[in-house]
C-alpha cells in the first residue's frame, strides 16, 4: 500500500514539473530591460523564445515576431529545441508513468510495469535536463550580454557633454588669453557611465 501511494505522489509531482515547464515556454518574459526616465519608467523591452516587443509609459505594447528561423541566433534555436524537447519527453514520460504504476490495469504483469515505470523515471530525467539546459543556456546569455560592457544592443548610449559646473561653463582668462575647456565629450565614447 505505501509503494502505491509513493508512485500516485511521484507520478503527480512528475506531472505538475511537466505543466510547470510546458507553462515556461509560451511565457512572454524570458528578458526584460527598462529604460528609465527620471520619475518614471519610459520604455520596456521584452522577449521570448518567439517574438520580442516593446511597452512605452502609456502602455502600448508594440511586438514582432522573429521573422526566419534561420536568421536567430544560435542560443534560442537551442533553446526552442531544448524545451520543445522536454514537454515532448514530458509528455511521453507521463504516458509511460501512468502505463507502469501499479495502481493502473494497463501495462501487463507486475515485470512489465516495473521495466515501464523505470523507463518513465529515465524519460522525466531527460525531461529535466533539457528544460534545466535550455533555460540555463538563455539565462547565461542574457547574464553576459548584461556585463559585457561593449554590447550595447539594450543598453542606452550616454554622452558626457561635461561637467555642469561653473567654472566649466565660463570662459576663463589669464594674461588676455581666451582659455576655453576642451569638450570632454571627445574622451569618452558611449561606454562612458558618469
Amino acid at each position: 500500500m505505501a509503494s502505491t501511494a509513493s508512485e500516485i505522489i511521484a507520478f503527480m509531482v512528475s506531472i505538475s514539473g511537466w505543466v510547470l515547464v510546458s507553462s515556461t515556454l509560451p511565457t512572454d518574459y524570458w528578458k526584460v530591460s527598462t529604460i528609465d526616465g527620471t520619475v518614471i519608467t519610459t520604455a520596456t523591452y521584452w522577449a521570448n523564445l518567439w517574438k520580442m516587443c516593446v511597452t512605452d509609459s502609456t502602455g502600448v505594447s508594440n511586438c514582432k515576431d522573429f521573422p526566419s528561423m534561420l536568421a536567430l541566433d544560435g542560443y534560442i534555436q537551442a533553446c526552442r529545441g531544448l524545451m520543445i524537447a522536454a514537454v515532448s519527453l514530458g509528455f511521453f514520460g507521463s504516458i509511460f508513468a501512468l502505463f507502469g504504476m501499479k495502481c493502473t490495469k494497463v501495462g501487463g504483469s507486475d515485470k512489465a510495469k516495473a521495466k515501464i515505470a523505470c523507463l518513465a523515471g529515465i524519460v522525466f530525467i531527460l525531461s529535466g535536463l533539457c528544460s534545466m539546459t535550455g533555460c540555463s543556456l538563455y539565462a547565461n546569455k542574457i547574464t553576459t550580454e548584461f556585463f559585457d560592457p561593449l554590447f550595447m544592443e539594450q543598453k542606452m548610449g550616454y554622452t558626457y557633454n561635461g561637467a555642469t559646473s561653473i567654472m566649466s561653463s565660463r570662459t576663463k582668462y589669464h594674461g588676455g588669453e581666451d582659455f576655453k575647456t576642451t569638450n570632454p565629450s571627445k574622451q569618452f565614447d558611449k561606454n562612458a557611465y558618469v
